[in-house]
């Protein structure tokens, strides 16, 4: 059926009933009945890892929902809806270069019944929840569109570096560039530089920019987004760590999409990533807290109320972004078990000073020693990982720096001079050698 026919149906079947539609819509006492629901927004976010559709509406909706094959397509029947503008520019959302939807349109079905069809470039696995209101949003309708063959963080990672003209296979001593010496801050740099160790092995590196998609993170007085600059500045840290021959980087996000908090460990511990650093720019509630700040994952309390106030927020991250609670994933429960961390605590602790020394050549230091909060995000039980708070994002000045493009090459170059220094001295030990040819 076309979208003319099904337009047309919908109108006669509209004036057919509309003086049914007004008896029951007027009480006895002449007032108006419930309203119905309405679809306030409509914002598709693609992504190679899977493609997401959210309509925003104002109260809470019935739906349902099926695949066609032949061609493949997803069919959701909204009720209690009535056709509008929004609606109407659903058709103009999606992207030609969107990796699994060609085409989205909605239209009336029947008196009160909304229904949107997608097609498909491909053979999908698609996931229809809701979400409660939360933060700025109001109640959201999600259409989740995954491959059937999820994609394999490992083979994508190995695929991006068959595309480039680095070797794989040969791996170098890491050499470290030499950095103009710390304005400010403590620094680790004399002790990394006597004594140090060999990095001969192929090391992986996972980079978490915050937030993405339906979660922007903190927003600045200016505009500027918390998702945006993570993206930025962990893009930039990428390619210098990837200067060297012998280590390789993979991103939790290359784009602006939502990742939940536990798909983020699952993927470092997928490409077997010897160290994971997560990316951030937050917020408080006074425009006056300034500096960067480095964190590990505490399993015995914050180190300061502020730490937890902190923690809670980015753990809210799945709130905000939208999860399907509904799917239970096996692996992803046992990845955020509070396992016992003793070694990989030490070594969090040892990479978080390396890189809080850095980040003091280049800003303010909020505080002068690594902070500890219990994030999710830090949870994976065999990996080093930290937290770094690039600047307070709602500070009008560091909002600024934070959105300038020199700022965030400073930035990254800290951050890469921290890591690398960290590798330095506490080189991984030596994998497997499917680890080391993967």
């Amino acid at each position: 059926m076309s979208d003319k026919t099904l337009r047309s149906l919908g109108r006669r079947r509209l004036l057919h009933f509309a003086g049914a539609t007004l008896a029951l819509s007027v009480t006895p006492l002449g007032l108006a009945g419930p309203r119905q629901p309405s679809i306030l927004a409509v914002r598709v976010w693609p992504a190679a890892d899977y493609t997401r559709v959210t309509l925003e509406h104002d109260s809470p909706i019935k739906f349902s929902h099926f695949t066609i094959e032949n061609p493949d397509r997803l069919v959701v029947d909204i009720e209690g809806i009535e056709f509008n503008k929004v609606l109407e520019s659903l058709s103009g959302k999606v992207s030609e270069s969107d990796p699994y939807i060609k085409l989205l349109r909605a239209g009336r079905f029947k008196p009160g019944v909304v229904r949107l069809v997608m097609e498909l470039k491909t053979r999908v696995a698609p996931q229809v929840f809701t979400l409660a209101p939360v933060g700025e949003y109001g109640h959201r309708l999600v259409l989740d569109v995954y491959p059937e063959n999820p994609v394999d963080p490992l083979l994508a990672l190995l695929q991006e570096q068959s595309r480039s003209d680095r070797p794989l296979q040969q791996a170098e001593e890491l050499k470290l560039d030499e950095p103009a010496r710390p304005a400010s801050g403590k620094s680790d740099s004399k002790a990394a530089d006597s004594g140090k160790a060999r990095v001969n092995r192929l090391i992986t590196i996972t980079l978490d920019p915050g937030h993405g998609g339906e979660d922007p993170g903190a927003v600045g007085r200016g505009g500027t987004y918390e998702k945006t600059v993570t993206l930025a500045i962990a893009r930039r840290l990428k390619a210098r760590l990837e200067r060297h021959p012998n280590v390789r980087v993979a991103l939790t996000r290359d784009g602006d999409f939502f990742v939940p908090l536990g798909t983020r460990v699952q993927k470092a511990r997928r490409v077997q990533s010897d160290l994971f650093v997560s990316i951030h720019a937050d917020a408080w509630i006074k425009p006056e807290a300034r500096g960067s700040s480095v964190f590990i994952l505490s399993e015995k309390g914050a180190s300061s109320t502020a730490a937890r106030w902190l923690a809670q927020k980015e753990n809210d991250a799945d709130l905000v972004g939208g999860v399907n609670i509904n799917v239970k994933d096996p692996f992803l429960a046992r990845t955020l078990l509070d396992l016992s961390q003793t070694a990989t605590s030490a070594d969090s602790l040892r990479l978080a000073k390396a890189v809080l020394g850095e980040l003091g050549g280049i800003n303010k230091l909020h505080k002068s020693s690594v902070e500890q909060a219990g994030f999710a995000v830090l949870k994976a039980p065999d990996i080093p990982s930290i937290l770094v708070e690039t600047a307070f994002i709602s500070n009008p000045e560091e909002e600024r720096k934070l959105a300038d493009e020199k700022y965030q090459e400073q930035m990254a170059e800290a951050l890469a001079r921290g890591i690398l220094r960290y590798l330095e001295q506490n080189p991984p030990p030596a994998k497997s050698p499917m680890a080391r040819l993967g």
